[in-house]
């Protein structure tokens, strides 16, 4: 069971982060204090909060481009919100409504008028960018209150911040779902042949809305965690994330076609990509070179399982002939 485990893509993964930590480790020494693992994950945290969610999308096979969006245009209304003197409390429960209005926007056009939801999203990528930069402009907005300030910055339970916590709650619960539940069984079987599905009694329609609404108010919970991590927001808060985030997903085994992926697969990646970042951050690697380092990580994420995969079948069929 554990070398099938060692020859599966998880098992590559789990291989690979090792070598990365260790090769960290031995160049920059301060790369397993506490601190600096902390760090690894706070300066990524909205971006592998999103992750979570886009799994479950990209299994569904679906993509929803429109995430770092809605996590822009999420905290950019709370800055509106605070600004024009709306308590912080009551701006952060508008912003996940926000989210979950974003997310069921997004559903009616994929999952009821049938539009392809790369032209969808990619299409409410600009618009919700765009609504962004109409909000604020040129100008970023500060003084947020001290105590949402806190939550983004400053240890929250023990040594962790609040975003590691959400982190790891969202990590148990979307695992548990998607492989534990009949909701997560529709998941896979739609992502599979979604004719199928709908043939077998699959509300297929209602399981897309409920991902993409989970999406959502998952991005906006982000771009609130952006905001207060940075203690200002601006129209282009945010730029850019959908590469890391559509990274750690494929990365993680998780087929783009849908049907096929594991929420630990997932983890493992993320924990490649965080190790990467920040040991290249160690080292003094510059940002570009960093996303370009991203950008293979990509074509691989996207190349590599189904290399395997056929690799495996091929093995799988010499064995029965």
């Amino acid at each position: 069971m554990m070398l099938a485990r060692l020859k599966s893509w998880e098992g590559l993964l789990l291989i690979i982060l090792i070598i990365t930590v260790l090769a960290n480790a031995a160049l920059a020494p301060q790369f397993l204090t506490l601190q600096n693992q902390i760090n690894l994950f706070q300066l990524s945290i909205e971006k592998i909060i999103v992750a979570l969610a886009m799994t479950l999308i990209i299994i569904n096979a679906e993509i929803d481009l429109s995430v770092a969006s809605i996590m822009g245009l999420a905290a950019c209304t709370f800055g509106i919100l605070v600004e024009s003197g709306t308590p912080a409390g009551l701006a952060i429960i508008l912003c996940l409504m926000l989210g979950i209005v974003a997310g069921a926007f997004n559903a009616f056009w994929i999952a009821y008028v049938q539009i392809p939801s790369l032209v969808v999203t990619l299409a409410m990528l600009i618009m919700y960018r765009g609504i962004a930069r109409v909000l604020l402009e040129d100008r970023g907005i500060t003084g947020f209150p001290q105590w949402f300030g806190d939550l983004g910055q400053k240890a929250f339970l023990g040594p962790f911040p609040l975003g590691m916590i959400i982190f790891v709650v969202l990590l148990v619960v979307l695992g548990l779902v998607l492989h534990r539940t009949g909701f997560g069984r529709e998941v896979f079987v739609i992502g599979t042949n979604a004719e199928v599905a709908r043939f077998s009694g699959v509300r297929v329609a209602r399981v897309k809305t409920i991902l993409f609404i989970i999406s959502g108010v998952i991005s906006a919970l982000a771009g609130l965690l952006y905001a207060g991590r940075l203690a200002s927001v601006r129209g282009d808060a945010a730029t850019g994330f959908e590469l890391d985030i559509i990274t750690m997903v494929l990365l993680g085994g998780v087929s783009i076609f849908g049907g096929r992926g594991t929420i630990i697969g997932v983890l493992f990646s993320i924990l490649i990509v965080l190790n990467l970042r920040n040991g290249m951050a160690l080292v003094n690697v510059t940002g570009h070179i960093q996303t370009a380092v991203i950008g293979i990580l990509l074509i691989m994420s996207v190349l590599g399982p189904n290399l395997a995969e056929r690799m495996r079948s091929t093995g799988l069929a010499k064995a029965s002939a």
